[in-house]
């Protein structure tokens, strides 16, 4: 098994009034490259979690940090104007906080975060604030809440 030290939480950037289906996720990811579902696992609006990938395999989510992570992405992100929202259905937020304690139990020492908390610390305080994030992905704040 690969040395895990991060768990990263994203969003699909999916409008609030849409879907995006695991074949739809996996075309997209293939169209960019991808071998196949760039996460290891993605969490539908109803709550349903589905592994994506394996987790012995390297993802494909977060530049620079695929190789000691475990991606996470959740269905939404986008409110029906295409604009950053926290669209996390109560499903999906059960959901993503029992995936992330039962990772935790294994990974114990991984830090938790969202795909913006990893952007370049452009001002090299030490700390990423929203003006230095390169996205918005998962538009909440991940380590308050899980």
């Amino acid at each position: 098994m690969r040395n895990i030290n991060y768990i990263i939480v994203h969003c699909s950037a999916t409008r609030e009034d849409r879907c995006l289906t695991v074949a739809a996720l996996e075309a997209e990811h293939r169209r960019r490259g991808f071998d196949g579902i760039g996460y290891h696992y993605y969490v539908r609006k109803d709550g349903t979690v589905l592994s994506t990938r394996p987790l012995a395999k390297v993802g494909a989510h977060c530049r620079g940090y695929n190789r000691y992570s475990i991606g996470i992405c959740y269905e939404g992100g986008l409110d029906s104007q295409g604009r950053a929202k926290d669209t996390r259905t109560p499903e999906q937020r059960m959901a993503l906080r029992q995936l992330v304690a039962r990772l935790l139990r294994r990974f114990h020492n991984a830090r938790v975060c969202g795909h913006r908390d990893l952007s370049p610390d452009l001002n090299g305080d030490g700390r990423i604030t929203s003006d230095e994030w390169t996205k918005q992905c998962p538009c909440f704040e991940v380590a308050k809440e899980l």
